[in-house]
């Protein structure tokens, strides 16, 4: 099986997806909507990744054609449409998800600069990749002391990372990286896992690794579990994965959301 080279992905998916606009940098978004998680959101999802996850939850028409699927938006644009329907729905906390959020780091700074002094917390969800590999950016981050960091993880060791993904395992260590450089930066954030086709072995051993980083950080693993969308499910049999966990969307677990 030949793996890919995740940076190079990351890179070649921001051409794709953001464009220079008079008003700064623009990002595709597909959605901005309400969301049950965190005990009520509102979510902006933008549109490209440089991971090809095996379990993601994205559609394959997002995931696989970011050329073909929505709309750029301005940092001004996603900032005033998240403050507008949180105010709608009367929710305090703000949040990226979807694609990869930090790919078009200038998009996401000027967004920040654009939601700083408004009153709310805001979320970003990623892989953590171009944290690790841009020299800086969780620096950048630590600016806005409203913003919490969840750096999903994919798996526990770069054998399921590569499983997963598909990308080259190094990949992995890309991630507790961008921990290591988000704690130093003093930015708030945790590591989640994806642990549902992982061992209580291998999840024993990923806290320890992680424990090395940060006793901390070690203690505020947050572990993901598989829903089971429709795509999700067939996307699983085309590769052959097999589970140990997972909950049909309508029966994920109180504390999971």
């Amino acid at each position: 099986m030949a793996f890919y080279d995740l940076v190079t992905r990351h890179m070649a998916i921001e051409k794709l997806v953001t464009r220079a606009g008079p008003e700064g940098l623009e990002r595709k978004y597909y959605r901005i909507r309400p969301a049950r998680w965190y005990g009520g959101i509102v979510t902006a999802d933008c549109v490209g990744c440089g991971l090809l996850c095996r379990f993601c939850w994205v559609s394959d028409v997002v995931m696989n054609h970011p050329c073909d699927v929505g709309t750029f938006y301005t940092p001004r644009r996603v900032a005033e449409s998240l403050i507008s329907l949180a105010k709608k729905c009367k929710l305090d906390l703000l949040r990226l998800s979807g694609g990869e959020p930090t790919i078009g780091k200038q998009h996401l700074l000027e967004l920040l600069e654009n939601l700083d002094g408004k009153g709310y917390r805001f979320i970003v969800e990623t892989n953590g990749i171009p944290i690790a590999y841009d020299e800086g950016y969780a620096e950048n981050l630590a600016k806005y002391n409203f913003i919490h960091v969840r750096v999903s993880l994919k798996g526990c060791n770069e054998e399921e990372f590569a499983f997963l993904t598909g990308a080259k395992p190094e990949g992995f260590k890309l991630q507790l990286k961008a921990l290591e450089k988000l704690l130093d930066a003093k930015v708030s954030c945790h590591p989640s896992v994806m642990a549902s086709f992982s061992t209580k072995k291998s999840l024993q051993s990923l806290v320890e690794r992680i424990g090395q980083i940060s006793l901390k950080l070690a203690e505020e693993i947050e572990i993901e579990e598989l829903i089971l969308y429709p795509h999700v499910v067939q996307r699983l049999r085309k590769y052959g994965i097999k589970y140990y966990t997972g909950y049909a969307p309508e029966r994920v677990p109180p504390e999971q959301v």
